[in-house]
């Protein structure tokens, strides 16, 4: 049997069995200390944190990790960005700048809080927002950028930092993806104003879902805080209701499941990174791809390739691959998130389209994103767990279907 030919055209794939996925028990790092954790709050009969102790230990705990001032919890990714945007108080209209390639977790709060979001283009090859075309999109109204670290590299967020620091906006990092990312001497979310973290299940600690938000901020900390919890300032002895806001409460049992998977935090990190490095050192010399950029500080939430019009057709290869058993996404996202109705047909508030009722998403808007999405981003999925085995039939089938398509563009 030809084993070069695809396992789509009816060749051998280089596996049958399923590589370790976040999805199952394969790709996690789930053990006795959390099914301790668990317990330990059952039994204690108190499972909220309003008058728990797990939420308060893991805030102290997330906090000294980063050398933060302040953490507060939520309940999941997408609350810790809402808690920022509340923490800017943006005036009905103001305007946040952020990327079209995200999660849309990054881009509804803003739409929450009535602010209008302004995207930016990105890097062709890290998919990250840049100096530059931030500063293009500034305008009066401007009031936040918030910056997505990328599937774990982080963007030049020092630079970014330095503009917004210029022009009087707050700068929100959205680490999500960006677990311990190397900065300089500190890490993706210790450089920008507030810094978010998600506890969903496909990222490097899980609880299943859950939320954290950094700052050294006292007065943003605690209007955080409060926005997580309806405005009740529970530090009082008054019940009342300060600001329009939410219940974004974590409870116990995520925050201590959460504590057990910190202590497993560095070596997830480290072991995602080694793999990586393999990876990259075995298809370094195929003409047309381009492996991830990496300074010593990519994270490796998943693994991205950046393929040039002489590699092949992004969606072939992403067929081919996981037909050779070993899962690829073309594009990572279907469009830009400003192509989601959601945003480009103003589907918000009733028939208002409230607060995009001014503002219109073209084609074309961010040219560098929507190539990459169109034509160029061929997103991995990333795992602790791989093995040398695993990481050899990951180089093998990459090469594989190079070999076969390369050849025929």
């Amino acid at each position: 049997m030809d084993n070069s030919q695809l396992a789509r055209d009816g060749g051998p794939p280089v596996r049958s069995d399923p590589l370790p996925s976040v999805m199952t028990a394969s790709g996690r790092r789930f053990g006795d200390d959390e099914v301790k954790a668990v317990e330990r709050v059952l039994r204690s009969g108190m499972l909220s944190a309003t008058w728990g102790t797990e939420v308060p230990a893991l805030e102290l705990e997330f906090a000294a990790l980063y050398g933060a001032e302040h953490a507060v919890t939520c309940s999941s990714g997408t609350a810790a960005l809402h808690l920022a945007v509340a923490a800017v108080d943006p005036e009905p209209g103001d305007e946040i700048i952020t990327t079209p390639i995200s999660d849309m977790g990054t881009v509804f709060p803003i739409m929450m809080q009535n602010a209008v979001p302004v995207f930016a283009d990105v890097d062709p090859i890290t998919g990250n927002l840049t100096p530059e075309t931030v500063a293009a999109a500034i305008t009066p109204r401007t009031k936040a950028v918030i910056v997505v670290h990328l599937f774990g590299k982080p963007a030049r967020v020092q630079e970014l930092r330095e503009l917004c620091d210029r022009h009087g906006i707050l700068l929100i990092e959205d680490c999500a993806q960006a677990y311990l990312a190397p900065v300089g001497d500190t890490f993706a979310g210790r450089i920008g104003h507030i810094g978010c973290f998600s506890l969903q299940q496909t990222k490097h600690i899980s609880a299943g879902d859950g939320g954290i938000a950094i700052t050294d901020d006292a007065g943003r900390a605690r209007r955080m805080r409060l926005f997580a919890d309806k405005g009740w300032p529970r530090d009082t002895d008054e019940r009342t209701y300060l600001f329009l806001a939410l219940n974004y409460r974590m409870t116990e049992l995520v925050a201590a499941v959460t504590r057990a998977q910190l202590t497993r935090l560095r070596g997830v990190v480290g072991d995602r990174r080694a793999a990586a490095a393999r990876v990259s050192a075995g298809i370094a010399d195929l003409p047309g791809v381009t492996t991830p950029p990496d300074g010593g500080d990519h994270v490796y939430w998943q693994y991205p390739l950046i393929l040039a019009p002489a590699a092949g057709d992004l969606h072939e290869w992403a067929a081919a691959l996981t037909a050779e058993g070993v899962p690829a996404v073309g594009g990572y996202l279907t469009s830009p998130l400003y192509a989601a109705p959601a945003v480009r047909e103003r589907i918000t508030y009733g028939t208002s389209g409230f607060p995009l009722q001014d503002v219109a998403y073209p084609v074309g808007l961010c040219p560098n994103a929507e190539e990459l999405i169109g034509h160029r981003l061929l997103v991995l999925p990333w795992n602790e767990n791989y093995t040398d085995r695993d990481v050899a039939d990951i180089v093998a089938a990459v090469r594989k279907v190079h070999h076969a398509l390369a050849r025929e563009a």
